[in-house]
Parts: C-alpha cells; structure tokens; sequence
C-alpha cells in the first residue's frame, strides 16, 4: 500500500499546494491503492518538500518523481498520446508549473491582503508570536527569490497579461475535448487543474483569483478533472 504524505486540504481544495493535488490525480489515475497522511512540516521529507509517497521502507519525494515511479511501474499516464502530443503534455506541465505556479506564490505570499490569512492557515500550528516573527523571515526570503526569479519584479496587471497567454493555450487546447489532449485526462491535466483550482481557492478575492473563477470554461475544468482523478 501506498503513502501518499501531502500538505492537507485548505480553501476547499483537496491540498494547499497544488503538488500535492497533482501527485493525489497520479495515483488515482494510475489506479493505485493509497492512503493519506497529511503533513505541514516537509523538512524531514526528501528535499525539504512535499509531496512525498512511502511505500513499505521506500520514500519517493516530490510530484515529478511520484509520476516517475508510477510511469517505471509499467503505469500510462499518457494514454493514447502521440508522441508529439506527449512532448506537448510535457511542455503543458512545465508552463503550469514553472510559470504559473509563481503567480499562485506571488498572489498569496506577495499580496498583503492576502498574506496575514495565508500565514496564518499555513502556520497555524505555531503560536501567534512566534508565528509573526518566524513568518516573516520566511516571507522575506521567499520574496527576495521571487525578485531573482523576476516575476516579483512585476507588477500585479504585468504578471497578469504575462499569465494571460498561458491561460489562453490552455483554453485553445480545451476546444478538442473535455481534457487538453481530448476525452480522457492525463498527467498534463493534473499538473494544470491542480495550479488553477489553488488559484481559484485562494481564500481573498484577488485579480487572479476572479479571473480564475468567472471563467467558464476553466472552471468547468477544473471541477471535470477533479471529479475525473479526485
């Protein structure tokens, strides 16, 4: 039996972090049996990260490497796939998330409307005081990478028209079906329904978060695919 260790559920979502979401898709898609253990605390974990899934004395650590081990174990996360079309799922996941996923961080850690709910939903096992002072080290830290990563750079109606272009190939790509490669998911749809459906979940109503969630279309598919792989 499977392990799956995941950041827990928040905003109505199945995980805060959309990792976890993605890599919950894969064994379902899989069809491997699992249970859950959720985890707010990823150091002890591979890489200091979450997801991770156990398996009798095993550890596999992170989203990608999950998927790896299902794809090893003789699992099609790809079905029916051309190969050109696998190559365009690869390249789905990575804009999904290596790209979008920063606009989810920014929209939640960078945006002090936002942050003080996130902080403390995130962090709500440390006491208040110590929680202020520790989050805010970590806050800074991570916004001093989002600089040099050069999303945090930008500002919020920037890093919206630059998202724009990733959200209109997602939908072109749902004119072909119900998923992006057509009437059945694959490991592409777990990597962006699960980026989307935290950027629709985040609990204060942000630019992202509406133009997430008055879009027909991908709320549509974001319900699809969670009800397909949930």
């Amino acid at each position: 039996m499977v392990t799956l260790v995941a950041f827990p559920a928040m905003f109505g979502t199945r995980s805060s972090s959309p990792f976890s979401i993605k890599a919950e898709y894969l064994l379902n898609m899989a069809g491997v049996p699992w249970t859950r253990q959720d985890e707010s605390d990823p150091r002890k974990w591979p890489k200091g990260k979450l997801p991770a899934i156990v398996i009798d004395a095993r550890v596999v650590g992170g989203s990608d490497g999950i998927q790896k081990y299902l794809e090893d174990q003789g699992h099609d996360l790809h079905k029916g796939l051309s190969e050109i079309d696998k190559a365009s799922a690869h390249a789905f996941a990575r804009m999904a998330e290596e790209h979008m996923y920063f606009h989810l961080v920014l929209d939640r850690w960078g945006n002090d409307d936002v942050w003080p709910t996130i902080r403390d939903a995130y962090f709500a096992t440390i006491p208040k005081l110590p929680r202020l002072l520790v989050t805010r080290g970590l806050r800074s830290k991570l916004m001093a990478g989002m600089m040099a990563q050069g999303l945090g750079r930008l500002t919020p109606a920037e890093r919206m028209e630059r998202l724009e272009h990733d959200l209109i190939a997602i939908k072109a790509a749902l004119t072909r079906g119900d998923y992006l490669f057509g009437d059945t998911p694959c490991a592409a749809d777990a990597s962006v329904a699960a980026v989307l459906a935290t950027m629709r979940a985040t609990p204060v109503e942000t630019i992202l978060s509406r133009r997430i969630a008055s879009d027909q279309l991908l709320s549509s598919y974001i319900d699809r695919v969670d009800a397909a792989l949930g």
